[in-house]
């Protein structure tokens, strides 16, 4: 037997619990935890790391400062090897009667001071092990050579030692001393063995922020990225419109264009070095021929003939990439929905407006996401093809981080300025979420 429905009667819809789609939502985290973890470990924790590094004052060239100290520090390897020849030479020069009274005050002073250095157990056992071992000619262990000291026994170690070498430079220019220069080098030697903490906290931003070279690198930064991204989105929305048609030979026409993106980007700068010579290179004396440059040497040589250089490099490299973005955008739109606006009259420029646009969106800012990150960061490129020339008018943020950790091996500022491109980087990366993909971050109720 069937029940009758009155149609007039509102049909009643069952509406899912809420508390089925919370826990729909905490599956759908948990399903996702693992790649979260994932990311935070390969993406974030350099950048923890790099912060961590750009709050002191890290320069492996100097070795008082090539490692995070937090505590005053005494390098016992540089003192033992200064400290007892000090001692025997001044015990040489009171023998002789060279203003004994004046020199067995200092070595008091030195021997207190030894003393003091050797309060500690751990400190004492350091001292005698590395003594011995200096006295057989041996290799010091790394983790032996500094023991950690108080801050009022460093400053009274340090202003005693700088007190000593002051007397001792008197006592020597006045002629005293038989052995004046060797005793004023070893007391010399001892005002550089205390190592100061070299936490300097936020002093590198605040150097970053009044750095003239900085300011410029991220200018050249931005001029690359603008123009270069621009171009490629032009020109690769016109190729990916251009191969998305129907014609004969299109997967041979789309093989080739990708030629360009496949080769190493070291590669291509190094062609494009060679095209833009100033002697012989083909595209200089193509565009002097063209009028574009005045002299074929001009490309490479002049602030606006470098930056043209790398940024045309830079679109004829990945033009296919932004290219492929885009017509994979393409291709999943209908073309019934041409057909369809076509039937009602609207020509190629309206579709392209009211259809192509609007449904290529999410293609549009992955490309655009992509390649505005990727120029940003933009290294190898520059490096190979200028260098960052001529006079650093195409240095970017990378290569002047580069420049600091690696060139100059200062890494507590290099780090600070790698804090920077990633600061650059978030900020870039949430405008373009923020303007263009917020329908992509809502939820499936449209809200």
């Amino acid at each position: 037997m069937q029940t009758e429905i009155d149609p007039k009667e509102p049909i009643k819809v069952e509406k899912r619990p809420k508390k089925k789609k919370k826990n729909d939502s905490v599956v759908g985290y948990l399903l996702v935890a693992p790649a979260l973890i994932l990311i935070l470990a390969i993406s974030i924790w350099p950048v923890i790391q790099s912060f961590y590094f750009s709050l002191f004052d890290l320069q492996l060239n100097e070795p008082t400062k090539s490692e995070v100290h937090l505590d005053y520090q005494i390098d016992l390897d540089r003192y033992l090897q200064n400290f007892p020849f000090l001692v025997g030479a001044i015990d040489s020069e009171i023998d002789k009667g060279n203003s004994s009274e004046e020199l067995t005050t200092i070595k008091s002073t030195l021997e207190n001071l030894d003393e003091g250095i050797k309060e500690k157990p751990e400190a004492q056992e350091n001292y005698d092990t590395i003594n011995a071992k200096l006295d057989n000619f041996e290799n010091i262990p790394a983790d032996m050579k500094y023991i950690e000291i108080e801050e009022d026994v460093a400053q009274e170690f340090t202003t005693s030692v700088k007190e000593i070498n002051a007397d001792l430079r008197t006592i020597n220019e006045n002629g005293n001393l038989e052995q004046g220069d060797k005793i004023v080098g070893l007391s010399s030697a001892l005002t550089e063995i205390v190592v100061e903490p070299n936490f300097v906290g936020f002093e590198h931003y605040k150097e970053n922020l009044t750095d003239q070279r900085m300011w410029r690198s991220l200018w050249n930064t931005s001029v690359f990225t603008f123009i270069s991204v621009l171009a490629e989105l032009i020109l690769g929305l016109a190729i990916a419109l251009l191969i998305n048609k129907a014609f004969l030979g299109r997967g041979l026409i789309r093989a080739s264009i990708l030629i360009p993106w496949a080769i190493p980007t070291a590669v291509a700068a190094l062609m494009w070095k060679f095209l833009y010579d100033g002697q012989n290179g083909i595209v200089a004396k193509l565009f002097e021929d063209v009028g574009l440059v005045d002299r074929m040497a001009m490309l490479l040589t002049t602030d606006t003939g470098a930056m043209f250089s790398v940024i045309f490099a830079d679109v004829w490299k990945t033009t296919p990439y932004m290219a492929l973005l885009l017509l994979a955008g393409l291709q999943t739109i209908s073309g019934s929905l041409y057909e369809a606006a076509s039937i009602d009259g609207a020509n190629k420029w309206k579709q392209f407006v009211t259809i192509t646009l609007p449904l290529l969106k999410s293609s549009l800012l992955v490309a655009l996401l992509f390649r505005t990150l990727d120029a940003f960061r933009v290294f190898d490129l520059i490096y190979v093809l200028t260098g960052g020339g001529p006079a650093n008018s195409t240095e970017t943020i990378s290569m002047y981080a580069y420049t600091l950790m690696f060139k100059q091996t200062n890494f507590g500022e290099g780090s600070a300025i790698s804090v920077v491109v990633f600061i650059c980087v978030a900020i870039i990366s949430g405008i373009f979420i923020k303007l263009l993909g917020s329908d992509l971050i809502k939820d499936g109720s449209g809200k």
